[in-house]
């Protein structure tokens, strides 16, 4: 178990350019015994059959929780989706007796492969990039994380080499450095209304 858990999901990690080249960067750092966990939900779940439970023993140690993937379809990929559903589960991450998150931190290290300046109301996303991610905010409000600034590098496809290997020194040197970037203010965990979940089955 470590201090910080880096969950990496890129269903194609031999095309990728830059969650790849994160990945294998954090790998290779030479951190502190205990400092950093590495889990490739790719590697780990090809069948996307996901043990629950070494997932939030994982999380349960951990003091700040990274999701490292692309945006596909203005979200996460399918198998981080499927993650989120099922580990963070009502009346463990959120809901009466839901608070086993509460007080961690929350990092997103996210590439898109439109440029910077298409997410806005003049580009072809006709968004703000942060607007897109309004559903990590409640996410992070209901269980009780604090969500930490993103790191994003856009326009991946066309990025040079330079641009990665800068985007993934700052990544390592954040975490090398965690938590003096961080500031010390918390997050508060939202309650959860009786009767009311992001996820019902029976729906």
């Amino acid at each position: 178990m470590a201090e910080i858990l880096c969950l990496c999901a890129h269903p194609d990690r031999a095309h990728s350019r830059v969650s790849a080249r994160l990945m294998d960067a954090l790998a290779t750092t030479p951190f502190p015994p205990g400092k950093l966990a590495l889990r490739d939900l790719y590697r780990l779940y090809p069948d996307y059959a996901i043990d629950i439970e070494a997932e939030q023993q994982a999380l349960a140690q951990a003091r700040l929780v990274i999701w490292l993937h692309p945006i596909h379809w203005y979200g996460m990929p399918a198998l981080m989706k499927l993650w989120l559903d099922e580990v963070f589960s009502y009346g463990w991450a959120y809901g009466p007796g839901g608070h086993a998150l509460q007080g961690k931190d929350l990092w997103l290290l996210l590439s898109t492969g439109g440029a910077e300046a298409a997410y806005s109301p003049q580009g072809h996303h006709r968004h703000a990039f942060q607007d897109f991610l309004l559903p990590y905010e409640q996410t992070a409000r209901l269980c009780g994380l604090r969500l930490l600034p993103p790191q994003v590098l856009h326009g991946a496809h066309r990025a040079d080499d330079e641009t990665i290997a800068q985007h993934v020194r700052e990544a390592v040197q954040h975490l090398l450095s965690y938590p003096h970037w961080c500031g010390s203010q918390r997050a508060e965990q939202e309650e959860l209304p009786a009767g009311e979940r992001p996820v019902e089955a029976k729906a």
